[in-house]
């Protein structure tokens, strides 16, 4: 398997600092950048792809320097960001003529399997003028996938997708992580990496600001309250009990229950079980309320990010 490494990885224009002293392993599964426009994601991934070299540090793919080294791309494939497929070609020749680049044995059968994978057979002797948006990006990595790599960058890949196309790639992209690939694909929608990746790493302004699961990365944060929304037999006794107590920075009763801020989350939900359970109150339910992966990404964008690791 192969893992691509950062080890203290900076990239610089000029005096434009694109991306700034980053660190990280990247291995099997699908692992989603995350950032705004601008975070650095498109450098890291060209950085990656050894279109770019590092202006300091160091970075491998399967332990060997992807710059100046084009034996890399036997092991990796990459889909960019601009769609820049040539529109006269069929589906099925744009992808035997990337397996004719790779000089495989038989481009052919390379071409078949990869189209096979992206569910594409049926639409592949059609040109790709023809192609909605996300049958080129399946397309696209059709012609990624041909040489069966074992790393596969994706920038932006649901650019321009409707929701049943996204999810089509999603679909796609996750059974390729459960093959042991590892994937790699930038987004700045945060529902997308919520949805596919079981590992994020978070870029602001060229920074790693956070790396791992974000649910883990969201309760790491203690500087800012965690909101629970809690439903009980007795909401009103629940709540002056809470009011006090060293996790808790505030109770508020609403028509759907208590809403809990907590400045700890183990600790408030280690302590909600117990309290209810001694003044014999039924606990009926206990949700966090700002999990999400949008919550994680507007903190670390407000927070600065790099202390938030």
């Amino acid at each position: 398997m192969s893992t691509v490494e950062l080890r203290n990885v900076s990239r610089w224009y000029g005096n434009v600092v694109a991306v700034n002293d980053i660190t990280m392993t990247i291995g099997p599964g699908v692992t989603g950048l995350l950032g705004p426009n601008g975070a650095g994601k498109s450098t890291m991934l060209h950085m990656i792809a050894g279109f770019l070299a590092p202006s300091r540090g160091q970075l491998t793919v399967g332990g060997a320097p992807s710059w100046h080294n084009p034996g890399i791309y036997g092991t990796l494939g990459l889909v960019p960001e601009r769609d820049s497929v040539h529109a006269f070609l069929t589906g099925a020749e744009f992808v035997t003529a990337s397996a004719r680049l790779h000089k495989l044995p038989d481009p052919g059968a390379a071409a078949r399997r990869a189209i096979e994978i992206v569910e594409m057979t049926g639409a592949q002797d059609r040109k790709i003028s023809t192609y909605s948006k996300g049958m080129r990006q399946r397309i696209r990595v059709a012609g990624s996938l041909v040489h069966d790599p074992e790393v596969l960058l994706l920038d932006e890949p649901f650019n321009g997708m409707d929701p049943r196309q996204r999810l089509h790639m999603m679909d796609l992209l996750h059974g390729l992580g459960e093959q042991g690939r590892t994937i790699v694909f930038s987004s700045h929608i945060l529902e997308e990496v919520e949805r596919l990746s079981g590992t994020i790493q978070v870029m602001v302004a060229g920074r790693l600001a956070a790396s791992g699961d974000f649910r883990a990365i969201r309760r790491l944060m203690t500087s800012r309250p965690h909101v629970f929304l809690v439903r009980t037999s007795d909401d009103r006794a629940l709540g002056a009990t809470l009011i006090g107590r060293p996790a808790v920075t505030g109770v508020e009763v609403t028509g759907h229950g208590l809403s809990v801020r907590a400045s700890d989350y183990g600790t408030f939900s280690r302590e909600i079980a117990a309290l209810t359970r001694d003044r014999g109150i039924r606990l009926r339910e206990l949700l966090p309320e700002d999990e999400s992966l949008e919550s994680v990404f507007a903190y670390l964008i407000d927070a600065d990010g790099p202390n938030a690791r």
